[in-house]
């Protein structure tokens, strides 16, 4: 490890095919192509540095990203929203590759975000594949529209062949992800706790067994924020705003949605949670945004504790 005065940030911005490289303390720019194989280049050129950090960018950052981890980098992805509003921060307007580097370094150096476990080959195809489904369902979806509005029985043709296309994608893809579980001990054992969850069905737990691997080894605050569901003050002075929730994982907070729909319904410790909270005055929406906080609370603690649910047993 460096010491604090030798210590080593590196900014990497990430664009489809460059890679545009910024190293603090010395400020040296180059750029390389956004290739696995150049990593080792990138590697040789570098002493080993306290933090890497890269924005995400639409997935073009995880291969570069996953072959420094590999190599024994600290990497840690951010989000752009954090990154503009560093630049924003310390005056940095202008946006180019090789500022949006050095933003990066520096707020790598100045903020020192947290190093948190790549995901492996294995959790890389998961989370793919999870996010092909969403694709194939929001096409379906809109297919099925079309069918609704076409007029022709030659366009009604062609449309249903796309739909059943689309359905026997859909079903393959729900046996390969099946597959992949059932091959994995620690994927069966999650899936089984997540799933004895009044309000967790397949399509959630799977989506969190991809999309959130952190369930379990975070507090309950830090699980929340990370999935961008911990609610933010916005009081100044004798002002006190509502508070909001923003940023984190999307996808995520989507599913943990859909299960508070289920489980203020179905599940009577979330059921009854939420109707206290809409006699107390709360509106639905922020009802079933506490509910959806209560839940991630719960099935964190089941995984930490390795423990089914059970409505009598004080999760937290």
């Amino acid at each position: 490890m460096s010491t604090a005065t030798s210590a080593v940030f590196v900014g990497i911005d990430v664009s489809k095919d460059m890679l545009q490289v910024c190293v603090l303390p010395c400020g040296r720019q180059y750029s390389i192509r956004n290739d696995v194989e150049e990593v080792p280049n990138l590697i040789e050129q570098i002493d080993a540095p306290e933090c890497v950090v890269m924005e995400a960018t639409g997935g073009y950052q995880v291969a570069v990203a996953a072959a420094l981890a590999e190599a024994g980098w600290p990497v840690a992805i951010v989000n752009p929203r954090q990154t503009r509003d560093f630049a924003r921060a310390t005056n940095r307007l202008a946006k180019t590759d090789k500022i949006d580097a050095e933003i990066l370094a520096r707020f790598g150096r100045d903020v020192r975000p947290p190093i948190r476990p790549l995901p492996d080959e294995s959790q890389r195809e998961f989370k793919d594949l999870l996010t092909r489904r969403r694709q194939l369902k929001q096409m379906c979806a809109m297919e099925k529209n079309h069918l609704h509005c076409a007029t022709t029985a030659c366009a009604r043709q062609s449309i249903q062949a796309t739909i059943d296309f689309i359905e026997r994608q859909l079903r393959d893809l729900d046996e390969h992800l099946e597959k992949m579980i059932k091959a994995s001990p620690l994927w069966m054992e999650r899936d089984n706790l997540l799933r004895s969850f009044k309000g967790i069905g397949t399509t959630v737990s799977r989506g969190l067994i991809g999309g959130l691997p952190e369930l379990g080894q975070l507090s309950r605050q830090k699980i929340a924020s990370l999935v961008g569901i911990a609610p933010f003050n916005r009081d100044s002075g004798p002002r006190r705003g509502s508070r909001a929730i923003w940023g984190g994982r999307a996808d995520v907070r989507e599913l943990l949605y859909m299960a508070a729909l289920t489980a203020s319904r179905h599940n009577p410790v979330i059921r009854d949670f939420y109707n206290k909270l809409i006699a107390r005055g709360k509106k639905p929406k922020v009802a079933l945004v506490a509910c959806m906080r209560k839940i991630l609370t719960i099935i964190n603690a089941m995984i930490r504790d390795n423990k089914k649910w059970d409505p009598n047993y004080t999760f937290a």
